[in-house]
């Protein structure tokens, strides 16, 4: 055990594979079927060149964002949340350039699941998480004290039902985190914040989720 008196700042770095919005907009388009069958997905920095509504083209990103908040000495363990923030400097929706999210509070999440031909399916969007956050002494933190509301500034065509919906981590688990219908773009905005329940070591905790989109 650490004595409490030696609290010093604890640091949560969250890295990604986002206080509060004031608005709870989410944002979903019908897209055209095209060749070739194609998945985008966007968690904070993408690789799209242009905007989709314009014929832009999807590419690949090797970028790892992070979602971190440092909590003062004095207010760990408290119970009182802390808002986390995003390194991403995406707010801006890659489906037309509309600022959706506003960063660094908001992490922007977007995609498309897109056919040859019309239908009615839908892909699932998963996070694979660890069990826990870790420093360099190996001290642990659960990532289920992680949380995170969704929202988004309001474009028209916007709607209150989130493709990206609010939620906690699952620890050790493999979840659904989100769902794009066939043909379909889809994005909202994330803000995290930590649970601050509990007294641990001091230390910088980090972990990472990877999110992935699958289309069968």
């Amino acid at each position: 055990m650490h004595n409490a008196g030696r609290l010093a700042r604890r640091v949560l770095c969250l890295a990604l594979l986002a206080p509060v919005s004031h608005t709870v907009c989410a944002f979903t388009v019908t897209i055209a079927p095209a060749a070739p069958k194609t998945v985008y997905l966007q968690v904070g920095v993408g690789g799209f060149t242009g905007h989709y509504s314009a014929g832009g083209t999807p590419g690949n990103n090797a970028t790892v964002n992070k979602e971190s908040v440092a909590v003062a000495a004095a207010a760990v363990g408290n119970g009182t949340a802390q808002a986390m923030t995003t390194d991403s400097t995406v707010g801006a929706s890659s489906y037309d350039g509309f600022a959706f999210c506003n960063v660094p509070a908001q992490l922007y999440i977007g995609g498309f699941y897109r056919t040859t031909t019309a239908g009615a399916g839908s892909v699932n969007v998963t996070a694979t998480v660890p069990a826990a956050l870790v420093d360099a002494g190996g001290d642990t933190l659960s990532f289920a004290r992680i949380s995170w509301t969704t929202g988004g500034n309001g474009p028209t065509g916007s709607t209150p039902t989130q493709p990206f919906p609010a939620g906690t981590f699952t620890a050790g688990a493999v979840q659904t985190v989100g769902a794009i219908a066939q043909n379909q773009w889809a994005e909202s905005c994330w803000t995290f914040s930590y649970g601050n329940t509990t007294i641990p070591a001091a230390g910088t905790y980090t972990g990472r989720v990877l999110y992935t989109l699958t289309a069968p």
